[in-house]
């Protein structure tokens, strides 16, 4: 089982694919930095999907939150590389894609640290955070999006992983939430003024 943290007082079984949504400035990135930071303390592997921020803002937040240089936790850095800030290679903590866009090769950097952590190291829990799903909803359809989260959403179940997804729920017309909210096993939601809560789907 997974637990969510302090904030959260639930545990969710393997497998479970979660959506944060809320209205901009609720602290949706941070909770998720937290849920994973509760991972980290207990030897979960922690991956970071950003299509936001680069890697090493990221790296930052987290290393407030928990010290996880000991630990694995890896970053797949979707931004660095669209601005153009020179050469980077991929290393052992940071993996690159082109772009948000390219959704394909951000699959297949996860799989790759997925099976890394799983298989070659052996880590039964791991826990995936993507920031943000409005930014692939800005750049691509959302067909695009639906069919490559399908794809994600079901690579963490197959191993047994946790998968957490943040949107900006304001960012979107009810058809596009409604879409995306059907590859979720339950939602968080933020508020400006009082604490998140946690809907999970019946199964």
């Amino acid at each position: 089982m997974y637990k969510l943290g302090a904030d959260l007082d639930t545990e969710v079984e393997p497998g479970t694919n979660l959506l944060i949504s809320g209205p901009p400035l609720t602290g949706k990135r941070s909770l998720a930095l937290d849920i994973l930071a509760e991972g980290t303390r207990s030897e979960d592997g922690a991956i970071i999907v950003t299509t936001k921020d680069g890697a090493d803002r990221i790296l930052k937040d987290f290393g407030k939150r928990v010290e996880y240089e000991k630990h694995p936790v890896s970053v797949i850095d979707c931004v660095t590389k669209q601005q153009g800030v020179g050469e980077v290679r991929d290393d052992e903590r940071i993996r690159y894609t082109s772009s948000p866009v390219d959704m394909t090769g951000i699959g297949i950097k996860l799989s790759e640290v997925l099976q890394e952590f799983y298989q070659e190291r052996g880590l039964e829990q791991n826990r995936i955070v993507l920031h943000s799903l409005s930014t692939l909803l800005m750049y691509a359809d959302l067909q695009t999006v639906f069919r490559f989260l399908h794809v994600f959403t079901g690579r963490i179940q197959s191993v047994g992983g946790l998968g957490l997804f943040v949107i900006d729920a304001e960012a979107h017309d009810d058809r596009t939430m409604n879409t995306i909210k059907q590859l979720f096993d339950g939602i968080i939601t933020t508020h400006e003024d009082a604490a998140p809560d946690i809907r999970l789907a019946d199964h």
